[in-house]
């Protein structure tokens, strides 16, 4: 018999960039719990098949095509979400981008040669966004009362150096710094913020990374487990926030890297 409190039956979750690698393995492991899933993301194709996947699993499901750098989108899919489902009880930001390779090179810009354009658009969709979407949840939770989880995606960058990517970084480090202040404001309220530091993971984000022979060579072995992180290694932690183990667990960063970062 599984654990009572990890039991998700009449929850929902919201997770953005749902679609594919971190985001829709939580999203699978919530509905795998039990709980009812809205997605967002804003490829249609892969909105579909992402919902066709997590239906499978018999809870309700939803996927609305948003972009979370866009404030007045974020609220329609909000107030969509809770025509939907009617209610929402975790909130997991984890949409987010990269810095845009340069074209001659296949490699980020030295920071000295980053375009404005590109940290802007970093930005507008890891930290914007995040905003946006929190803020949402925050309005609902409160004005519904009962508690609440928020959950930030943020990444190793945050707490080491990341050459050629100090926006992306500089999101990654403003996410953790955002929910540790959302924790404190929001605990009377009963709702939770937390945050997720992913080492190396096996996404469409870091293919590219991943198949360039020389990082590899390099990084692998600095991997105790050997091996790249990937997306169901996220879906213990999603249910865990999202249930009621975690009433008490608030402000905290779970880093999940296959002790990449101690070693």
């Amino acid at each position: 018999m599984a654990y009572a409190p990890f039991d998700l039956t009449g929850k929902v979750a919201l997770i953005t960039g749902g679609n594919s690698g971190i985001g829709l393995a939580m999203g699978e492991a919530v509905a795998a719990a039990g709980g009812d899933v809205c997605i967002w993301g804003t490829n249609a194709e892969k909105n579909e098949a992402a919902a066709a996947q997590l239906t499978e699993h018999g809870s309700k499901v939803a996927a609305l095509q948003c972009d979370v750098s866009d404030e007045a989108a974020v609220e329609a899919c909000f107030a969509e979400t809770l025509a939907r489902f009617g209610r929402v009880d975790g909130c997991f930001a984890n949409a987010g981008v990269s810095g845009r390779a340069g074209v001659s090179t296949g490699r980020a810009p030295a920071f000295h040669e980053m375009p404005t354009d590109d940290w802007r658009r970093v930005l507008g969709v890891n930290l914007d966004g995040s905003f946006f979407t929190f803020r949402a949840a925050a309005r609902h939770m409160v004005e519904r009362g009962g508690g609440g989880r928020m959950v930030g995606t943020a990444s190793l960058a945050a707490i080491s150096g990341q050459a050629r990517g100090q926006h992306y970084a500089a999101t990654k480090g403003a996410m953790i710094a955002m929910m540790y202040a959302l924790s404190v404001e929001y605990g009377r309220h009963g709702i939770t913020a937390n945050t997720i530091l992913p080492g190396w993971i096996e996404t469409a984000m870091t293919e590219r990374t991943f198949a360039w022979d020389k990082f590899s060579d390099a990084v692998m072995p600095r991997i105790p487990q050997r091996r790249w992180g990937q997306g169901d290694d996220f879906g213990g932690i999603a249910v865990y926030l999202m249930s009621d183990a975690s009433a008490y667990h608030s402000g905290d960063t779970f880093v999940i890297d296959g002790a990449y970062f101690r070693f």
